[in-house]
């Protein structure tokens, strides 16, 4: 079994002064830096007195979910003889507050538009979603069901 390890930086930049001397006397901000890519600036939710222009965990975690599926999709897709032309998610994703302050996850929906070259490739490209599913790493490392809706059309893009 091969191993992978992954490295950034996250800084909080949020002190406004008083640091956290109480729940509204502080900006959610952290700035992510890791080599060769460019940083990202995140927040919380806007539900938790975040910014709304920056990237929350919650929005970044749905991200993954999508951009793993896709990748592993089309990877299954070229094993399986498809020609994929275009693919486009509108994903998304339900999380609960307890009240305790926390909260999980409790699902995410994948809605991928999958465009393939010939109709004799529809059926195989719908399957192909199982297999790369299986195979999405995030999608196998989180506590809640990833669940996909996807259409597939014929087409050039």
């Amino acid at each position: 079994m091969r191993s992978h390890a992954y490295g950034l930086t996250a800084v909080w930049t949020g002190n406004t002064g008083t640091g956290t001397s109480g729940y509204r006397d502080y900006a959610r901000s952290v700035d992510v830096t890791a080599d060769g890519v460019p940083d990202l600036a995140l927040s919380a939710d806007r539900a938790f007195r975040g910014d709304r222009t920056r990237w929350n965990p919650e929005l970044l975690l749905l991200a993954a979910l999508s951009e793993c599926h896709l990748l592993s999709y089309l990877h299954v897709c070229v094993e399986a003889g498809v020609v994929v032309t275009a693919y486009r998610d509108t994903a998304s994703g339900t999380m609960v507050q307890d009240t305790a302050g926390g909260g999980r996850f409790t699902e995410a929906l994948l809605r991928p538009r999958v465009t393939v070259t010939q109709p004799g490739m529809v059926e195989a490209a719908t399957v192909a979603h199982a297999e790369a599913s299986r195979r999405c790493f995030i999608a196998a490392s989180v506590a809640f069901p990833v669940r996909h809706e996807p259409q597939v059309s014929v087409g050039s893009s």
